[in-house]
């Protein structure tokens, strides 16, 4: 059953540098269009909310697939150019994700207290420097638990790639299954498994780092040692 994971381990292994580009193409564009469309969601013009409206509930409420087959089939067909499979994957990536991450950020922005709105108009600071200044440092430490699932979830739709021969893990896995034994199913896809659970332990630890150095620049303690810094306080007044 793993006479052949050398080669299946070699297979999936040379697919690894196209997830792992699309993935980091894919969350480099999440994040400027979900803070954009995020943004947008609370301008105060009715035009910039419809416009980002528009974006996030089509992408939202279309197939990743679908999206994925306009962009590459379909636009070549409209403009007469034709994507690199890497790049339109990518595009597909961010347009689909921001979409959700819009709204993280909208509910982030909203989620910072009023009382930190009226400070910073009491300091006389424009609304430009009260987002950039106040508002957003706040907001972004609160994105980043969602922005991490989010970014796993972009991770696992690389494997949608497979479909317009991009050359990443699943699409390398997939061309061995012919040529294999039909035990060797288990070989071919615990090798899959395992490189994508992988990445997304990576994922994690990177956001999980950034969730504590927002924390400290924003001066709050982790919650563990608030809990015990609180148990030996009341042990002390006791």
């Amino acid at each position: 059953m793993f006479d052949n994971l050398g080669l299946v381990f070699s297979s999936v292994l040379q697919g690894l540098p196209i997830t792992v580009s699309a993935t980091i193409g894919g969350i480099l564009l999440t994040i400027v269009l979900s803070f954009a469309a995020g943004l947008a969601l609370l301008s105060k013009s009715r035009t910039v909310r419809f416009i980002s409206r528009v974006y996030v509930e089509g992408f939202r409420g279309t197939s990743e697939v679908v999206q994925l087959f306009w962009i590459f089939f379909v636009l070549p067909l409209l403009v007469g150019i034709q994507l690199v499979p890497l790049f339109a994957g990518i595009l597909v990536l961010g347009l689909n994700h921001g979409a959700y991450g819009a709204e993280i950020v909208r509910g982030a922005v909203q989620s910072v207290p009023k009382e930190q709105h009226e400070g910073a108009i009491a300091l006389n600071l424009s609304p430009l420097q009260r987002m950039a200044r106040v508002i957003l440092p706040q907001a972004v430490v609160e994105t980043l638990p969602s922005f991490n699932n989010l970014f796993i979830q972009l991770l696992k739709s690389t494997a949608l790639l497979y479909f317009i021969s991009a050359g990443e893990m699943t699409e390398r896995g997939e061309l061995l299954r012919p040529a294999l034994p039909y035990n060797e199913l288990l070989g071919i896809y615990g090798v899959e498994l395992l490189f994508y659970l992988l990445l997304a332990i990576a994922i994690t630890f990177g956001m999980r780092a950034l969730e504590r150095a927002g924390a400290r620049k924003l001066g709050r303690r982790p919650k563990r040692k608030q809990t015990a810094l609180s148990a030996a306080e009341l042990g002390g007044a006791s």
